[in-house]
């Protein structure tokens, strides 16, 4: 049936459905709520059976959800009403939650219950459990409102409210409100998480009002003042609550008009600068305490590399701390070595915040894919072992490409990708990809998978051999089943004579057309992006960084607009 989609933005939930929907049969189009006359305007256009509505902060018009059913979906469980759902699960520290597919009324989110999904809690942020657990709760509960709706056309009887679900308003900055003499280091987790992602808590650092994000527990010996600032280690600050201390790796500055989100360290510089660092092996051995951004571990044969970078966006610092652990990894003695990123992303390529608050975007943005290409070319040149890249989250634009730079790529179910980069103002793209993508694909031309501008499921991606296994589960049982099947690899008598192959076959590729020809040859096209006379590229990243709203639905999303 044709299905149209109304959202605040095509954000990870929304490519997830989107995927789902269309995976089924169903044509999806979709149109980002700008304004009630362009809603209206596209239920014209394109007729649709049914609306979705997977993020909204408006209420859909009244004129739409009178004449056509609108399913809207709630991060709550049955009976939880209200904008900041999962805000106060996490803050009131609730073991089980859900996500809840309500067919839109006046009564904002009392309308009927199409279908319902429940899951645990875990120790995480708002974000996380959003992209991870909400994610996976929608796309179940979504298909079966969607079947139910082409079955019967009505809601099913049966959905009572929870016990627990009841009106919760939007949460406020004094509801988040750190007390750092008194809050202990759990405290203060929950608070923050519960903020993570949007809007942050709202505090002081250096006596500057910003809002807090991406925060890591740390016991802190010997104790510190609470409240007091006592470290740094890369661009996260160590803060002390009254029983330990947290590691706070992002703040936006509230004393800066157009702020945006930035690493702690970034965003305080000269005060940052003073502190006393805190470094910390990423080979340290497992059980000791302290937050790692990278750690290296090693158990039955096989490495493992974890680098869980907030958002997936890498820096150039970042990625040339990620490439001597990568070097410092392919020293040691395993002949597997299984590369996790994070469980929310395994990255999403060059860092565009970093870039937008750098003196000079276009030298930033140089020295930030040169950094990429770097690390990516060692992957490619590693032929003395096998590379997983295991996708436990989502991956974007250059992380997909240096995920190719690996022998074989393994997915969760349910991970998302985006292997193209013009969304981000037609950009060229390197990593490499010129070499990688084609030796990679059976079924596509590497111009329909650059040009497509649309996300890819791990089972398309591995239909199109841009993906050698899909494994579902949750994310910590997609690492589990990730280490097992390494571990078998490791212990096979195949591996040396993979690894000759492995070898030989760099060479020819080699002798064909060297890896410098084809950095050459990108960066050629890159520099114009950047330095070039078309500002296209600075004017898309700056107006995601700054969360510029959008003012129109791009084409190959609304499809009903093409014509």
């Amino acid at each position: 049936m044709r299905i149209l989609f109304l959202t605040r933005s095509f954000n990870s939930l929304t490519q997830r459905l989107y995927l789902e929907l269309t995976a089924l049969g169903h044509e999806v189009a979709v149109e980002f709520d700008i304004s009630d006359t362009v809603t209206i305007e596209a239920v014209e256009l394109f007729r649709p059976a049914l609306v979705v509505a997977p993020f909204l902060k408006r209420a859909i018009p009244e004129t739409v959800w009178r004449q056509i059913i609108c399913l809207v979906v709630h991060p709550g469980i049955v009976g939880d009403r209200g904008p900041s759902a999962l805000d106060w699960a996490i803050s009131e520290g609730e073991s089980e939650w859900g996500v809840t597919i309500l067919q839109a009324e006046s009564q904002m989110d009392a309308g009927p219950v199409w279908a319902a999904e429940t899951f645990a809690m875990r120790e995480a942020t708002k974000s996380s459990l959003y992209r991870n657990e909400v994610t996976d709760g929608a796309a179940r509960a979504v298909v079966t409102a969607v079947q139910r709706f082409s079955e019967n056309g009505a809601a099913p009887a049966g959905y009572t409210a929870s016990r627990r679900g009841r009106w919760r308003p939007l949460m406020q900055q004094v509801d988040r409100r750190i007390d750092w003499q008194h809050d202990d280091t759990q405290t203060v987790l929950r608070k923050i998480r519960a903020a993570d992602g949007t809007p942050g808590v709202l505090d002081q650092l250096f006596d500057t009002p910003c809002h807090l994000f991406d925060v890591h527990p740390e016991a802190l010996v010997p104790p510190a003042p609470a409240g007091s600032i006592v470290g740094r280690r890369h661009e996260a600050l160590l803060r002390a609550t009254a029983d330990g201390a947290v590691w706070i790796g992002h703040v936006r500055r509230a004393d800066q008009p157009g702020s945006f989100k930035l690493p702690t360290a970034l965003a305080f510089p000269a005060e940052s600068a003073r502190l006393p660092d805190r470094p910390i092996a990423i080979d340290a051995p497992a059980g000791t305490p302290g937050w790692r951004e990278i750690r290296y571990e090693v158990a039955a044969d096989v490495a493992a590399l974890h680098f869980p970078f907030y958002n997936g966006a890498m820096s150039t610092a970042q990625c040339a701390r990620l490439t001597a652990a990568l070097r410092l990894a392919l020293a040691q003695p395993p002949r597997v070595l299984v590369l996790f990123g994070g469980p929310d992303f395994w990255s999403n390529g060059i860092h565009l915040n970093v870039i937008e608050a750098a003196d000079s975007a276009a030298d930033e943005s140089w020295r930030n894919i040169e950094a990429m290409n770097e690390l990516t070319r060692t992957l490619i040149e590693a032929t003395d072992r096998l590379v997983i890249a295991a996708l436990q989250g989502n991956a974007g634009a250059g992380g997909v490409y240096m995920a190719l730079a690996a022998d074989q790529v393994w997915a969760r179910d349910g991970v998302v990708l985006n292997p193209h980069y013009k969304n981000m103002g037609n950009l060229y793209g390197s990593e490499y990809w010129t070499y990688l993508l084609p030796r990679r694909l059976k079924s596509m031309a590497p111009g329909e998978v650059m040009d497509h501008r649309l996300p890819m499921s791990a089972v398309q991606a591995a239909r199109s051999g841009l993906v050698d296994a899909v494994l579902g589960g949750s994310a910590q049982a997609f690492r589990e089943q990730v280490l097992q099947r390494a571990a078998a690899l490791a212990s096979n008598g195949a591996v040396p004579a993979a690894l000759l192959a492995k070898r030989q076959q760099r060479e020819r590729d080699e002798a064909i057309k060297p890896l410098a020809t084809y950095r050459q040859e990108e960066l050629a096209r890159m520099r114009r992006n950047f330095y070039g006379f078309d500002p296209s590229y600075h004017i898309a990243r700056s107006n995601f960084v700054q969360r510029v709203a959008p003012s129109w639905t791009p084409r190959h999303l609304a499809i009903h607009r093409r014509s």
